[in-house]
């Protein structure tokens, strides 16, 4: 009984976190990514969607990282502080450390600001693209890393998601 009425209170009360779900337009779950946003091409940052956010959200965190490095888990890119009223990122973010609207990039594996698209030394490697509704916003400066946001997210994360797109450089 416990179990069920702290269930409904997770779902009813906090929101159903369950649904927040993130995609892209420019290829699907698991699909392969576009040259376009790799290295071989223009390197941009792809178009990302996301739904779903709990009540509550204050801001949003996007993780993009490639667990496939031979040197272990490649970060391409941190981004965080994004207002709760976005609905995605448009194409080609620039690389600076504050957007606009606020939202704050943090440093890749490159040590660089912003976004670094998939490069693979050798094989197909997995870019997951991981979101987190977040209850507050988060007192990091711009050029966080992945370990300082994971970090500050801790306790404070509402929900999330990922998807995943694939990547083989043609030689």
């Amino acid at each position: 009984m416990k179990i069920l009425l702290l269930f409904l209170f997770v779902v009813f009360l906090k929101g159903d976190s369950m649904n927040l779900k993130i995609y892209s337009s420019a290829f699907e779950d698991g699909g392969m990514i576009p040259s376009k946003y790799t290295c071989d091409g223009a390197d941009i940052s792809p178009p990302l969607a996301w739904s779903g956010l709990p009540e509550g959200t204050k801001s949003i965190a996007i993780i993009n990282d490639d667990p496939d490095a031979p040197m272990g888990t490649w970060v391409h890119w941190v981004i965080y502080n994004i207002p709760p009223t976005a609905q995605g990122l448009a194409e080609d973010i620039k690389r600076v450390e504050k957007l606009p609207d606020g939202t704050l990039q943090g440093k890749n594996s490159w040590g660089r600001i912003g976004y670094g698209g998939p490069c693979p030394p050798g094989g197909t490697h997995r870019y997951f693209f991981k979101i987190y509704a977040l209850d507050k916003m988060l007192n990091l400066k711009p050029g966080a890393t992945k370990e300082e946001l994971l970090t500050a997210m801790k306790g404070h994360i509402l929900a999330q998601a990922q998807f995943y797109g694939k990547y083989s450089r043609k030689r």
